[in-house]
């Protein structure tokens, strides 16, 4: 567990900056930054930029001296570095484009969507994870699928629409929400969206819910991440879980990481069993004996 910086080399507004990042969790982050006095304005997604002025007493509070490449090994090992096409301005465009593709006629609908999953509270449930969603509906959705690649899209926008941190109400929130926006805006799949949302409380669709295992697998589909992106995932959820205390918050992980390990299969449709399984298997395995 550390924090560290670089030394001072990126020039902005007439002075050079810093970056000062954390090798263990944004919450580590952030409470050095606030305990310094830093402004949380200057927080960039993964890392704050701090001015040249502030650098030797940001040593002297207790930040690590490293050069630039060091930290941004660090930064990559610790499984927080936000790549750039997942920032903020261009994920936000290539999500509207998405969306535009999805339901034109209906701009003020995914503007609203994209707020939500923006909101600050979030630290998971973003929309990195929306893209990741979708991206992963990308791989698994086949010719086949046509008739109902309308349908699983619209739930996957809408399936953590509403988030609070509260496992069974936030589904039902984002379904409801989706039965009124969808309903105002005649979308004639409005009740099978619903279905498809509710459906993620459990990740559990019956034989032959084709529509519902996309969905399913695409939301799991970070559990077959590579090492350092499950790395993110798993510390970004205990970001969303922070007011939970930390023997409260393993007891509870642990119960789901052994039902996820429990379930066989994972993963139910064909492609996503032969592209994640083993990974996935091997990250449960490998954050469940880190709680143990």
């Amino acid at each position: 567990m550390a924090v560290l910086i670089d030394p001072p080399s990126w020039p902005a507004h007439g002075t050079l900056f810093s970056h000062l990042v954390s090798t263990e969790s944004l919450g580590e982050l952030h409470s050095f930054a606030d305990a310094a006095g830093i402004p949380r304005r200057a927080f960039d997604e993964d890392h704050y930029d701090v001015p040249a002025r502030r650098y030797r007493e940001l040593v002297e509070r207790g930040a690590q001296e490293v050069s630039g490449a060091d930290l941004v090994r660090a930064l990559i090992r610790s499984g927080l570095r936000v790549p750039a096409r997942r920032r903020a301005p261009r994920l936000r465009a290539a999500l509207a484009s998405r969306w535009a593709s999805l339901l034109p006629a209906e701009p003020a609908l995914g503007e609203e969507l994209l707020d939500r999953w923006a909101e600050p509270h979030r630290s998971y449930h973003t929309p990195s994870h929306l893209l990741a969603v979708l991206e992963a509906l990308d791989e698994l959705l086949q010719p086949a699928d046509l008739p109902r690649r309308r349908t699983v899209l619209l739930a996957a926008w809408f399936h953590d629409a509403v988030y609070e941190g509260v496992a069974g109400e936030d589904e039902r929130a984002s379904a409801a929400l989706a039965a009124d926006r969808l309903g105002a805006a005649g979308v004639r799949e409005v009740q099978e969206v619903q279905r498809l949302v509710l459906l993620t409380a459990t990740h559990d669709p019956a034989p032959g819910d084709r529509a519902g295992e996309l969905l399913c697998d695409a939301d799991l589909s970070v559990l077959g991440a590579a090492e350092e992106d499950y790395l993110r995932y798993s510390r970004a959820v205990r970001e969303e879980y922070a007011h939970i205390p930390d023997g409260a918050f393993t007891e509870g992980r642990r119960a789901v990481l052994v039902r996820l390990l429990a379930l066989d299969p994972l993963f139910r449709t064909a492609v996503a069993r032969e592209r994640w399984s083993a990974q996935a298997r091997a990250n449960l395995e490998r954050e469940l004996a880190s709680l143990a």
